[in-house]
């Protein structure tokens, strides 16, 4: 019982690669010709799928070479997933492929010029190397063959020119950015007004103290009272504005900050002692 069944494997084995079909192509059909003579006067070649074409093919600067066929899988006209004409440089090794268009039944069609082509198969000095590739999903053998060779005939008086170089991801100089350069102090005309400004209000300020009745005599007394508190205090608002000059000539916001913040405990703290000493002098009836 164990022999017709191995020799029922094999059977359905062999019958099934027998029935497995190829992509292949018929009715293939080359033309090289210029545009507007609809195919009349130039190089006209059947194709097989079988062998490559024993006739070199010419494509000069301002033609258009058309490849004709119908794909088939086994003996039934299909449009395979991938139907190219690729040309090979055989020195460099380089490639490049033009897909057909094709129609359901497999007809189909790609035109290729010297437009189309890179500079690296442009300037080649032998003879690219034309195949058909024919391939799909499935357990069908794909096609791929040598075609026939082309050969380039460039124009002489416009020889194609050399693409620029790809740029390379690399490292690159460091590039420090200014998007504006810090100022350093402010405009000199407003600082001259304001300047003026302040100047002008002293005389403005000594007058109202002097109306108001300021005794100046009592300036011995108060430091003599409290020197420590009156001194700080005085220091500090001259502190004060000291901070703010270097803050508008060289200084920064952050620079400032800090000093400004010392200075400005000790002013809150000297003051509130100095001002205790003059409350108890006008407590004590001197004014």
């Amino acid at each position: 019982m164990r022999l017709p069944y191995t020799l029922a494997v094999a059977a359905l084995s062999f019958s099934s690669a027998c029935l497995a079909a190829s992509w292949s192509f018929d009715d293939a059909t080359l033309t090289v010709s210029s545009k507007g003579s609809g195919g009349d006067g130039g190089v006209k070649e059947k194709l097989s799928p079988n062998s490559p074409s024993s006739k070199a093919i010419t494509l000069p600067a301002v033609d258009t070479l058309k490849i004709v066929l119908t794909a088939t899988e086994g003996s039934t006209g299909k449009r395979p997933h991938q139907a190219f004409l690729t040309l090979h440089e055989p020195t460099t090794g380089l490639e490049e492929s033009f897909p057909f268009s094709l129609k359901e039944n497999g007809n189909g069609k790609v035109e290729v010029t010297q437009k189309d082509l890179p500079y690296q198969l442009l300037t080649s000095k032998s003879p690219l190397k034309a195949s058909l590739v024919l391939a799909s999903f499935g357990s069908s053998t794909p096609y791929a063959s040598h075609a026939f060779d082309l050969t380039l005939q460039l124009d002489t008086t416009a020889p194609p020119t050399a693409p620029t170089a790809p740029e390379r991801y690399t490292s690159k100089p460091v590039i420090n950015h200014i998007f504006k350069v810090q100022e350093t102090s402010g405009p000199r005309v407003i600082s001259f007004f304001f300047t003026i400004a302040v100047l002008a209000m002293l005389p403005v300020l000594f007058g109202a103290w002097a109306l108001l009745g300021a005794n100046v005599d009592h300036l011995g007394k108060a430091f003599g009272s409290a020197p420590i508190a009156h001194g700080l205090f005085l220091g500090s608002v001259l502190a004060m504005e000291g901070v703010f000059f270097m803050y508008y000539t060289s200084w920064n916001l952050f620079q400032m900050l800090p000093v400004a913040g010392v200075v400005g405990t000790v002013a809150y703290i000297s003051g509130s002692r100095a001002l205790t000493e003059v409350q108890e002098r006008r407590m004590a009836g001197e004014r």
